[in-house]
């Protein structure tokens, strides 16, 4: 009995090891259940178990299997990202992230949903560039608007940003010392 418990999760792992190879993208656990018909549940605890043994050193692969908060991603090991972008033709910078984008990017992830008028406020210059750029590169997105007066919009960070970062959630950005809190928090939005 326990020998075909053991085939059946391998069998599964190889099913899912093969949808996100394939996919090249991060998978919801959602999707994977639907496709492989089995729960969220036991999706979720065959990726962990896989996790563990797919990116164990010594198993010496060249990828990484990123478990998030919803889904979970193939993707290779950040040493060899100098190689892939040479094999790639990716021009160096290419892809990067300004210093100012990056400071939006953070006022945003710290304090989200936040709005476009709280990080100028916070950064004392304008950032309208930056939120499109952050927009169009899919690491944020609005996320609704403030009850106030012009119904600003609000912003916070994508699924995108956590697997770019290689974050399985918010819980595991950084800890800022004296952080002000964020007021559209406290208002309960």
């Amino acid at each position: 009995m326990q020998q075909q418990i053991e085939a059946t999760n391998v069998a599964i792992q190889q099913q899912i090891e093969a949808i996100l190879f394939a996919c090249g993208h991060d998978v919801t656990y959602a999707k994977l259940a639907e496709l492989l018909g089995s729960t969220e549940g036991q999706i979720r605890q065959a990726v962990q178990q896989f996790a563990e043994v797919y990116n164990d050193p010594s198993a010496g692969r060249g990828l990484q299997l990123v478990v998030m908060k919803s889904s979970c991603q193939l993707s290779t090991k950040p040493e060899y990202s100098e190689l892939i972008r040479t094999a790639l033709g990716i021009r160096e910078g290419t892809g990067r992230l300004s210093d100012t984008t990056m400071e939006v990017l953070s006022v945003i992830a710290y304090h989200q949903p936040t709005t476009k008028a709280y990080v100028e406020q916070i950064r004392g210059m304008s950032c309208d560039y930056a939120i499109a750029s952050l927009v169009n590169k899919g690491f944020i997105e609005p996320k609704g608007r403030l009850d106030a007066p012009g119904r600003p919009m609000l912003y916070g960070t994508t699924a995108e940003f956590l697997r770019c970062f290689g974050l399985k959630s918010l819980d595991e950005l950084p800890q800022v010392q004296g952080q002000d809190p964020n007021p559209f928090l406290e208002k309960g939005v």
